[in-house]
């Protein structure tokens, strides 16, 4: 991380909408940090309007002409797919809602946001985002990001492949991913979450044949290296910063 010397015209807002806090720091064009993370409290019930007009908000404050924003579901070609999270009316301890999750299928949040502020705003799932920070320009690698639920990303030679939306499978015990390995499941107790970290690291790392997988979100930093130490893959962990260097890749591929 480096102090902000540029013009925040020329800079990078990246955006990170997470099930409990939205993460905003600007970015250079390598995808350096300019100063330090600032943090909002997701906002619920999370309606499309008001995420909007809250985004919205910190965007044309940040004086940056373009922007960078990880969704926390399922997402594609500027919409919403599933909203994943933001679907549950009192945040992520209640019960999604049938009639929020309408509002969200189908909503054109990229346009909207380039709408409301004028900015060249691109949106992306925010595992994708977080592979565009991490990822390599060779071989097959896999980003984890741990944090509310778990989310998924495919490189393959530093081209991030389209993968299916994993939190809501099956895991174990007719527990999903999410609910496995979210942060509920995290503070209930650690040392098994722990343990079906490394089992679902080592079982998607074989099903997409990856030789190295990255840890990414807010609880990436709680897993200690290792604990991965007889898998066959290598296993880095990023933390809560990939998707934010990720924003960069959206405008300087």
């Amino acid at each position: 991380m480096k102090p902000v010397e540029t013009s925040m015209l020329e800079t990078i807002l990246a955006i990170d909408i997470g099930a409990t806090t939205i993460k905003f720091c600007h970015v250079d064009a390598g995808g350096e940090l300019l100063g330090s993370i600032r943090r909002k409290a997701t906002p619920y019930p999370c309606r499309p309007a008001r995420l909007v007009e809250l985004l919205a908000q910190r965007i044309i404050a940040s004086q940056s002409r373009w922007v960078g924003v990880g969704f926390p579901g399922e997402f594609s070609d500027g919409h919403v797919i599933r909203p994943g999270n933001l679907s549950r009316p009192g945040g992520v301890m209640t019960e999604r809602d049938p009639g929020l999750e309408r509002e969200w299928r189908g909503f054109a949040l990229q346009e909207a946001l380039c709408a409301a502020t004028g900015r060249d705003v691109r949106v992306v799932n925010d595992a994708r985002l977080a592979a565009l920070g991490c990822c390599g320009a060779e071989g097959v690698e896999l980003v984890l990001t741990l944090g509310t639920g778990l989310g998924l990303s495919l490189s393959v030679d530093g081209v991030v492949r389209t993968t299916r939306d994993v939190g809501a499978e099956a895991a174990k015990g007719g527990l999903t991913y999410d609910q496995l390995l979210g942060e509920r499941a995290r503070s209930l107790d650690e040392a098994a979450w722990s343990k079906d970290v490394v089992r679902t690291v080592a079982g998607f790392s074989e099903e997409f044949d990856a030789t190295t997988v990255h840890l990414a979100g807010g609880n990436a930093r709680r897993v200690s290296p290792g604990i991965f130490s007889a898998l066959a893959c290598r296993v880095i962990i990023e933390g809560n910063q990939a998707p934010l260097r990720g924003a960069a890749k959206l405008f300087y591929s």
